[in-house]
């Protein structure tokens, strides 16, 4: 079931992802500074005039299991329209400035893209997105990783009651909400070295889906393309 923006429908167009309930907010929140620059042109057959950009500013939150890890400020870029008139996506690019893990030592983590993302909402889930996790400490190798590019750990997250809708701006259309993976399963570490096992003991992995909580509040703007 696709949901509009009321007043704002027009300007989302028919193709809207995570589709947003009509309501507005009461007051306005604070904006933060879009970037547009990854954002992928639409394909050679596009039909005109449906594609657009949307860019992405999220403060996000890892919990594995009792440890909570506070990931800052990430940004995603993608951009979506119709290919002979059926809904079509383009990735553009995750940012993720690595987050310090409590408890570790200095060890930090960095989320990174793992190759695939499905933004289109639907009345079960907000999207989907693969990622995997880069561990940093000067101990570690740079290969060290909780899933990898080829292995991921997948995501779907659900809308988070806690951060409920609003539509931000109307000119340009900027929106504000929050998604929540609750059932976000880790793998072990992988490429670690001989502190693999360390690793893993200081952040308690594996730990499987339902143990974990993936969190983000979002502010989403929209460029025409």
């Amino acid at each position: 079931m696709r949901r509009l923006l009321g007043a704002t429908a027009a300007a989302l167009s028919a193709v809207a992802l995570f589709a947003f309930p009509a309501h507005a907010s009461a007051a306005p929140s604070p904006l933060p500074d879009f970037d547009f620059s990854a954002c992928p042109a639409p394909p050679a057959d596009a039909d005109p005039g449906t594609w657009r950009c949307e860019a992405f500013v999220a403060q996000g939150l890892l919990t594995i299991g009792d440890r909570e890890i506070p990931l800052g400020e990430m940004r995603l870029t993608f951009s979506e329209g119709k290919v002979d008139g059926k809904y079509a996506q383009a990735f553009g690019e995750l940012r993720h400035t690595p987050a310090r893990i409590r408890g570790t030592f200095g060890a930090s983590l960095q989320l990174k893209y793992g190759g695939y993302s499905d933004f289109l909402s639907d009345d079960e889930r907000r999207g989907e997105l693969d990622l995997y996790a880069v561990l940093r400490h000067p101990l570690l190798p740079k290969e060290c990783t909780i899933g990898t590019r080829t292995e991921p750990m997948h995501s779907i997250v659900k809308d988070d009651p806690a951060v409920p809708f609003e539509v931000i701006s109307q000119n340009p259309t900027t929106v504000k909400f929050g998604v929540v993976d609750t059932q976000l399963a880790l793998p072990r570490t992988t490429g670690c070295g001989p502190l693999a096992q360390v690793a893993d003991e200081l952040l308690d992995l594996p730990s499987a889906g339902g143990r974990n909580t993936f969190k983000m509040a979002t502010y989403v703007q929209f460029k025409p393309l």
